[in-house]
C-alpha cells in the first residue's frame, strides 16, 4: 500500500508492519455505492461495535486525520489515521499512526458480476512489544480476523438495506 511517496510524510509507520490481518466480504450494491459508505468516516459507528469515529482534521479525503474511539467498560482504545490515498471508488489508504497502533491499512472495493461489489480491508500493523508481541500475534490473530469479517458482514447487510451512507 502506498500513498504518496512515503505514506504522506509518515516514514516508517507506513510501511508494512509484521502483524496482518484480511477480511472480504461479497455486497449486494454497486462499487460506487460501497466505496460512499466505506468513506462516510464518521458513520463507521453504525456499524464498528463500541466504536465512535470523528474526522478531526480535513474533509476526510486525502490528508485529513481520523480518530476511531473504541471503549468497552474501562477499555478504551484510540486509533489515529491518516487518510494517504483515494482512489473513488476503488481504494482508500490509511496510515494509523497513533501511540498502539501504527501501519498502513486499505480498503478495497471491487465490482463484480451482478452489481456485487468486493470489499477487502487488509491491515499491517507494527506489533507493541517487540519480541513478546511477534509471540502473542499468531495467538491474537485469529480473533481479529473474525471480528473484522464480522464488522464488514454488518457493514455489508446496512449498506444492502440502504441505511449505509
Amino acid at each position: 500500500m502506498t500513498g504518496g511517496a512515503d505514506g504522506a510524510g509518515l516514514g516508517e509507520v507506513a510501511q508494512p508492519g509484521a502483524g496482518e490481518v484480511t477480511a472480504t466480504v461479497i455486497v449486494n450494491a454497486p462499487a460506487e455505492r460501497v466505496f460512499a459508505a466505506l468513506v462516510a468516516w464518521e458513520r463507521q459507528s453504525d456499524w464498528i461495535p463500541f466504536t465512535t469515529v470523528k474526522v478531526v482534521e480535513g474533509d476526510g479525503g486525502e490528508g485529513s486525520l481520523v480518530v476511531a474511539v473504541t471503549a468497552l467498560g474501562p477499555a478504551v482504545l484510540r486509533d489515529e489515521m491518516r487518510v494517504v490515498r483515494v482512489d473513488a471508488p476503488y481504494e482508500v489508504g490509511v496510515v494509523h499512526c497513533g501511540r498502539l497502533l501504527r501501519g498502513p491499512g486499505v480498503l478495497r472495493c471491487t465490482q463484480i458480476e451482478g452489481g456485487r461489489t468486493q470489499v477487502v480491508w487488509h491491515e499491517w500493523f507494527h506489533l507493541p512489544g517487540g519480541k513478546a508481541g511477534r509471540v502473542a500475534w499468531p495467538v491474537l490473530w485469529p480473533g481479529s480476523k473474525v471480528s473484522l469479517t464480522q464488522v464488514l458482514k454488518r457493514f455489508g447487510r446496512l449498506v444492502e438495506q440502504g441505511r449505509l451512507p
